[in-house]
């Protein structure tokens, strides 16, 4: 390894001016704040913004690593662009590019103006902190004693814990050291140097054990046999201030919000005031003072009027504050902590106030019907509905037993309701056979109600709806039994005369006491019809005349 100190490395990041990712038009582009990793204008991170770098990224450069000479350990630009890539592993082959890239995921692939390319550019600038990679971009080391120590560190990193992957076929089945899934004979694998060859990587679980990231360009630090970014290798071994994303080298820092910060850094977000034995309040992850965060966040109360300071309890509604002291019933003035109330007209009321003034009110008896409070386990009341009228669970009742009705059946009558019980003993249709309350698909016969199954036939108990049917003293017999008992039988098919058979409807021919049907009434002889003409008898049998002459 080269000395730290004689090693530059080669960045080219463009931030300044680029568009903030958050807001957008709102902020006019990144302006580096004078010690912080933020934007002055926004505020935001500097990594929030569009930030890329300008030119083609040889890793060995951004490292300060003197480039291999070797071919099989060094790709240059010109055939990592043929292949249509902004990065290739170094020492394989077009199809085997091809192979490892396929296991990636799509937006993670480096291809030259895909996703994947975007991607690289982000992880190389958030893996790989110029910062930590050269003291020429740190601004917080000042001292002999802290650029020692930076030396050091970067010096034992380099030599001892970060290394480059290498991509190559597995000689034997092997498992991945992250998913414990197969790696058979020549499939492709990533091995790690540091960690030693027996352990390997699928090409999409070469990742950092912190971020779960893709190690770019395969730069990793191995730490207590895990693998991590450079990022969050360096955590694991020296404290990181969130303000402005330096590693501490110093000896003396502070220790805030479960962070590490410079000494000088744990200052308000807003106006940069220290706050080191400071009272300071977090928002959105990012310490205030007081003055200020009263200023950017306090609420004003909807009753004084006044901002509602640290020291006070805020109390919000739908996107109304008041103080604890002043969230009170605006008509009995009673406090409205811990108590249920409602909302009206943009005033705020206790439950009775409320209920008193504007409760929806049971046309039963008249009282209103009051919420329940979830806290307290207290259940609202049930409201029942019908017919543009409410009333509580216990006044809906049936107008006959005056019992209340709840979750049963009824059945409505004129404007009152009716329960099953009742309306069946006075109100609901009886079977005139079987006197059983009719409920669903009864029969009419002469003004009375039937069930189906009881109106039958009189004589053989067929039946009778959907059926043709006629009647003898107000009994109803079937066709069948209506003939069988007392139809005229016909002299010549012997057959009922009763109009239900479709034997001539009812007209019906009648000589002597003796009786056809109109299309029975034929010559015996020639079969003609003798419906409306003369004719003779022969022993009983009808003969038209010119028959009976032969």
């Amino acid at each position: 390894m080269e000395d730290a100190n004689k090693r530059d490395i080669i960045v080219h990041e463009v931030d300044e001016g680029q568009p903030c990712l958050n807001c957008g038009e709102r902020c006019s582009g990144f302006t580096q704040h004078k010690w912080r990793n933020t934007c002055s204008v926004c505020k935001c991170l500097r990594e929030r913004h569009d930030i890329y770098n300008e030119n083609f990224v040889n890793i060995r450069d951004r490292l300060g690593w003197k480039r291999n000479d070797d071919p099989s350990a060094q790709v240059s630009k010109d055939r990592t662009l043929r292949e249509g890539y902004t990065w290739i592993p170094p020492g394989l082959s077009s199809d085997q590019i091809e192979e490892y890239m396929e296991q990636l995921p799509n937006h993670k692939i480096p291809l030259v103006g895909r996703p994947g390319e975007r991607y690289r550019d982000v992880q190389i600038i958030r893996q790989l902190p110029k910062q930590d990679l050269s003291m020429e971009y740190c601004k917080m080391i000042h001292s002999s004693v802290e650029k020692k120590e930076y030396d050091i560190f970067r010096e034992l990193r380099d030599s001892i814990a970060m290394d480059i992957g290498i991509v190559q076929e597995a000689p034997s089945l092997s498992s991945c050291d992250q998913c414990k899934g197969e790696i058979e004979s020549t499939d492709l694998a990533v091995y790690a140097p540091k960690l030693g060859v027996e352990m390997c990587w699928h090409p999409a679980c070469f990742v950092c054990c912190q971020c779960e990231e893709l190690l770019v360009d395969l730069v990793y630090c191995s730490h207590t046999k895990k693998l991590f970014c450079e990022r969050h290798y360096a955590e694991q071994i020296r404290p990181r201030c969130p303000a402005c994303d330096e590693l501490i080298f110093s000896g003396e820092y502070t220790k805030a919000m479960d962070e590490n910060y410079h000494k000088d850094h744990l200052a308000c977000h807003n106006c940069d005031k220290k706050l080191v034995a400071c009272r300071y309040i977090v928002k959105d992850e990012n310490p205030h003072c007081i003055p200020c965060y009263q200023e950017l966040y306090a609420h004003n109360c909807e009753e004084c009027k006044k901002p509602i300071g640290p020291d006070y309890k805020d109390l919000s509604y739908k996107d109304r504050h008041w103080h604890e002291f002043c969230f009170k019933c605006c008509e009995c003035q009673n406090s409205l902590v811990d108590q249920p109330f409602a909302p009206k007209n943009d005033n705020i009321y206790c439950s009775d106030c409320h209920d008193k003034n504007f409760a929806a009110r049971c046309d039963g008896c008249g009282e209103p019907f009051r919420g329940g409070d979830e806290e307290k386990g207290i259940e609202g009341m049930k409201k029942f509905e019908y017919k543009g009228k409410q009333w509580h669970e216990e006044c809906f009742v049936c107008m006959v037993c005056k019992q209340p009705i709840r979750n049963k059946s009824f059945i409505p009558r004129d404007n009152d309701a009716v329960c099953v019980p009742c309306y069946e003993e006075q109100f609901a249709q009886k079977c005139s056979k079987c006197n059983g309350v009719i409920n669903k698909g009864g029969v009419a016969y002469k003004n009375q109600p039937w069930h189906r199954e009881c109106f039958t036939c009189t004589k053989c108990n067929k039946e009778l709806a959907k059926e043709k049917f006629t009647s003898k003293d107000d009994q109803p017999y079937c066709a069948d039994c209506y003939g069988e008992l007392f139809a005229k039988k016909c002299c010549r098919c012997s057959k009922a005369i009763t109009g239900l058979d479709g034997f001539g409807g009812t007209k019906f021919i009648s000589f002597e006491d003796r009786h056809w049907h109109s299309d029975c009434f034929v010559c015996y002889k020639c079969n003609n019809s003798m419906v409306g003409k003369g004719f003779l008898m022969n022993e009983g049998d009808i003969l038209c005349p010119e028959c009976g002459r032969n």
